[in-house]
């Protein structure tokens, strides 16, 4: 069945579901952003739900929940033989799985149906995910055209995995800029009423509370604060299954009354914008969605130097960086920050002038347009080859 010349590309976008996550974020500002003339987009989810449905229902883009529970139920036959259908009766060109799970089930399907170009993606280290997803995801990496990843640390991470450099393709994250923006003068009131009043600069991170983010490490160091610095408070905006664990901790810290919880929000950006020094203490990350929004917020910003970290925070330039899991270098480090208030506004402006610059919707846009269209032209399909080729035969 060939694709018909001059016609868009049909292209299919796959994620776990369409929730808060950046994986998803990054599928929708795609499928939403992609030039109707060139490609025709779907969006592929094994459940269908989440805050980013109704934008892609909006916009007409067709959305197929593939049904999958578990990959140890009988059901995963009938639901990869279901997908395997879809995928040949939309004629699609190109599918791109945009996380593990994704990863896993997307792409032997469409490689078993087909589909030209199969595309995966890497956007944390591997070594977070289970032993048999890893040797799950190394097979993949096998029957992939190319894996795309969203910082240099998770290229040479790939590279480490035995990917060849040339299937390899980067596409940082980006970032609304008009909406992660600064508080105007407001912002001092909104702190202390809603973060107990102190009179110091406000820590704070928003991130999921899972044990790679390191959150317990910025208790400690809060905690080595509190004798030099009593004004300052601490904000923790997240959900996840370190919360309890982290709540027991900052009350063995003693942190009650000065240390406050929220639960994940669709808008980080009201917390952000409250937020004077924001910390990305993680011990394992790629290029972090958090710490790209706490920037352009107009945070000042103190980051482990992990992953992607170091390549948004050049330190002493756009924030500051600390070696992962020292609460001591951390506390030293929040300690120059509450002390310069000069240096914080520095910061501050050096960040949002590097996001605003450098991650932008449109570059990403640009950058992932440029993967679909490099790929289709490797693999002589679609309208950017040389010359034509027959898919689905």
């Amino acid at each position: 069945m060939p694709t018909a010349p001059g016609s868009p590309v049909p292209i299919l976008l796959s994620s776990y579901y369409l929730d808060l996550g950046g994986s998803e974020r990054q599928l929708t500002e795609t499928a939403l952003g992609l030039d109707r003339s060139q490609f025709s987009p779907h969006v592929a989810v094994f459940r269908e739900q989440g805050i980013r449905l109704e934008q892609l229902r909006r916009a007409g883009i067709p959305i197929y929940e593939i049904g999958v529970r578990s990959f140890r139920r009988p059901h995963l036959l009938r639901c990869a033989w279901n997908f395997r259908q879809y995928l040949r009766t939309h004629r699609i060109v190109i599918a791109h799985s945009f996380d593990v799970p994704l990863n896993i089930f997307t792409v032997p399907v469409a490689r078993a149906s087909g589909v030209p170009v199969v595309l995966s993606s890497q956007r944390a280290s591997r070594e977070l995910a289970p032993g048999w997803q890893w040797k799950a995801l190394r097979l993949t990496d096998r029957l992939v055209n190319g894996v795309v990843v969203n910082c240099l640390a998770m290229r040479d991470h790939m590279r480490a995995e035995g990917v060849p450099g040339d299937r390899i393709h980067l596409c940082y994250n980006s970032i609304d800029i008009d909406r992660f923006s600064p508080l105007p003068a407001e912002g001092a009131a909104l702190r202390l009423r809603e973060c107990g009043g102190g009179a110091g600069p406000l820590i704070g991170i928003v991130c999921g509370l899972r044990p790679e983010k390191g959150v317990d490490t910025l208790l400690k160091a809060f905690a080595l604060l509190r004798p030099s610095h009593p004004e300052t408070r601490l904000l923790i905006v997240g959900s996840g299954p370190t919360a309890p664990e982290l709540r027991r901790l900052a009350a063995a810290l003693d942190l009650n009354g000065v240390c406050r919880f929220e639960p994940v929000t669709k808008a980080p950006e009201q917390w952000l914008r409250a937020i004077d020094i924001f910390v990305q203490p993680s011990r394992s990350e790629a290029l972090s969605n958090s710490l790209m929004e706490a920037m352009a917020c107009g945070c000042a910003v103190v980051a482990s130097r992990v992953g992607g970290n170091p390549e948004l925070v050049d330190d002493g330039d756009t924030g500051l960086l600390f070696p992962a899991g020292e609460e001591h270098a951390l506390a030293a480090r929040l300690r120059e920050l509450i002390a310069d208030s000069g240096l914080r506004a520095r910061l501050a402006q050096s960040a949002r002038r590097q996001v605003s610059a450098r991650f932008s919707p449109t570059a990403g846009l640009a950058s992932m347009s440029s993967i679909y269209r490099s790929a289709l032209t490797r693999c002589h399909a679609g309208p950017f080859a040389a010359g034509k080729q027959e898919v689905y035969r």
